[in-house]
């Protein structure tokens, strides 16, 4: 039948190996359970018949181990575990793993359940592991294979859907949720928009609703991943408008940073430097913010607290201590910091009024502009 030939070339288009044709009444249960009379001409499995005899397997349990991290845990001085989901592979005590992005080694001490200790667990699995080093892990870290890691890498390559009545916007900052990292992301470019009538990719400036195109991304923080061809956990995310909260977007990484590069490698004239030089707002829409000065006097852990906080939500920032930024240099690096986009944390001595006023005169962004004189008035 034509309509079954139709829909064999559109499988065909989208890279679906295999692909049953059943016609069905639901009305009436035409090839629903029992092979229908009114379609003799049709000799192939019923609904049920073909749900009961296609193989269903997923390759997940198969695949390398990619275990995100989702929450530490830590009830008391002797137990420190890292809850999360495998998103592939198994796991079992003893296994060597590999920690990003610190790139430390260990082995696996205990896989540990709410029925308790397991010998082994595989994906779709939620454990909890226990390792036999003292490792720095967070949420959004993840444990791997040593021997087949994912690519960790700020640009890739992804098939977007664009879920929201907003377009997408190149250069505009929203946040990635990929496995159980979050962090600021920017669309690059749009390489084509695919035409959803004839699937031949077209240019586009702008990603509207229902629109499926294939994006460069930069995002603020490396992201562990594989192509979503290899790994569908690691190789999807969804993006998010960072001021309504709502989901806007969600992507298929296509390629890995090493064919990307160089699919865009090209050398720079001197003078094409000379001509195009950086300006302050491509470092805002790199960035995702703008420079900023914070002053903590005498305070270095609640500085460096707030230093790490910031450069986990991916935000450039520099602490600024009396040791390595004396008073009379202190106008000089900020001035450097503020030139580069990056927010300032200075915990050093206090500042005299001479000082805060000099620093008052830098030209500075509307963000954060306020504590200069909230701290001159107390």
């Amino acid at each position: 039948m034509q309509l079954e030939q139709d829909i064999l070339q559109l499988t065909s288009q989208l890279g679906i190996a295999h692909t049953q044709c059943i016609p069905i009444s639901a009305l009436v249960g035409d090839n629903v359970v029992d092979r229908s009379l009114r379609t003799d001409w049709y000799q192939g499995p019923t609904l049920l018949e073909h749900l009961e005899t296609v193989p269903v397997t997923t390759g997940d349990a198969l695949e390398s181990l990619r275990f995100p991290v989702q929450m530490v845990i830590r009830p008391d001085a002797n137990f420190r575990g890292f809850a999360g989901r495998l998103a592939s592979g198994v796991i079992r005590p003893g296994d060597q793993v590999l920690a990003l992005p610190s790139g430390r080694k260990t082995r696996v001490r205990s896989v540990v359940s709410y029925e308790g200790d397991l010998p082994e667990a595989f994906a779709p699995m939620s454990v909890t592991l226990q390792l036999e080093d003292e490792i720095d892990l967070s949420r959004g870290d993840m444990l791997v294979s040593p021997e087949q890691c994912p690519h960790t890498a700020k640009r890739f390559q992804a098939m977007v859907v664009w879920l929201h009545g907003t377009p997408m916007e190149v250069g505009r900052t929203y946040i990635v949720k990929h496995t159980a990292k979050q962090t600021k992301i920017r669309a690059l470019g749009i390489s084509h928009c695919v035409n959803i009538h004839t699937l031949e990719p077209e240019q586009a400036t702008q990603l509207n609703m229902n629109d499926i195109a294939s994006v460069e991304f930069e995002a603020h923080a490396p992201l562990f991943f594989d192509a979503y061809a290899r790994n569908r956990e690691t190789g999807s995310f969804i993006l998010i408008d960072a001021i309504s909260n709502a989901t806007v977007g969600a992507g298929m990484i296509q390629e890995s940073p090493t064919d990307l590069q160089s699919q865009q490698e090209r050398k720079i004239a001197p003078q094409e430097i000379i001509r195009n030089p950086v300006r302050v707002e491509e470092r805002y829409r790199r960035h995702g913010h703008r420079s900023a000065t914070l002053l903590l006097p005498n305070q270095p852990a609640l500085a460096s607290r707030l230093e790490r906080a910031l450069f986990d939500q991916g935000f450039e920032v520099l602490h600024l201590d009396s040791t390595d930024t004396p008073p009379e240099t202190l106008g000089e690096t900020i001035r450097a910091t503020n030139a580069l986009g990056a927010i300032s944390i200075y915990s050093g001595d206090e500042l005299d009024f001479d000082a805060k006023k000099l620093l008052a005169a830098e030209p500075r962004p509307a963000v954060f502009e306020s504590l200069w004189g909230n701290r001159e008035r107390q």
